[in-house]
Parts: structure tokens; C-alpha cells; sequence
């Protein structure tokens, strides 16, 4: 099964196994997040209904893009800036795609409990 999942203004297709790197999101290194913004899912060349549908992942590092350069210019007027830029990011391992809200509430009923 796969989904097609928003976060950061940016539109992922993901499915379970998948790395991907996305804009910052909060959490540490082996946290678990939920990704809810579910656009479209699918399996088997069929369209799945995504109501209650969230993706499951774990982060895996918070680390920073290549560095881009930004360069400003005005001819004939001495002018030049130069500026470096490097974008953080979030790589995520997806753990699971489905019905995961329900999955979520039994852990952590169980861990509650225990």
C-alpha cells in the first residue's frame, strides 16, 4: 500500500520501507511521528478511501542540506553580496501506512498500563 502524504508544503509518495528526507519536523533521533495529512492512497492499482488513513514513521536524523549560495549583484555599481545557506531537514523512515490512529491509542494505552 502507498500514500501520498503533505508535510513542509511538499507532497511525498511513500510506502512501507521508504527513507525520505522532508522539511524539519520536531523530535529527536528515533522518535516516532505521525504523519496525518494523508492526500491519496492506493494498493494494487485501486484507490483506498483515506478517512482516519495516517502514516507512521520514525525519524532517523535531523541534519542539514548541501549549502547554496546566494549571490547579489548590481551591475556597474560596485555592489556584490554573497551569502551561504543550508537548509535543515528531517530524514524519515516509514514505518507503516494505514489505519495507524488506532494502533497509536492501543500502545499507548498498553504502556499506561503497565
Amino acid at each position: 500500500m502507498f500514500a501520498i502524504v503533505r508535510t513542509g508544503g511538499k507532497q511525498y509518495r511513500v510506502a512501507a520501507g521508504d527513507k525520505i528526507v522532508v522539511e524539519k519536523l520536531a523530535g529527536e533521533a528515533g522518535e516516532t511521528v505521525t504523519l496525518g495529512d494523508v492526500l491519496f492512497a492506493g494498493a494494487d492499482g485501486e484507490a483506498k478511501s483515506t478517512d482516519g488513513l495516517s502514516v507512521s514513521a520514525r525519524i532517523i536524523a535531523q541534519a542539514r542540506g548541501e549549502k547554496v549560495i546566494v549571490f547579489k549583484k548590481r551591475r556597474r555599481h560596485n555592489y556584490r553580496r554573497r551569502n551561504g545557506h543550508r537548509q535543515y531537514h528531517t530524514i524519515l523512515e516509514i514505518l507503516s501506512v494505514g489505519d495507524t490512529s488506532k494502533k497509536a491509542k492501543a500502545e499507548t494505552a498498553a504502556t499506561a498500563d503497565a
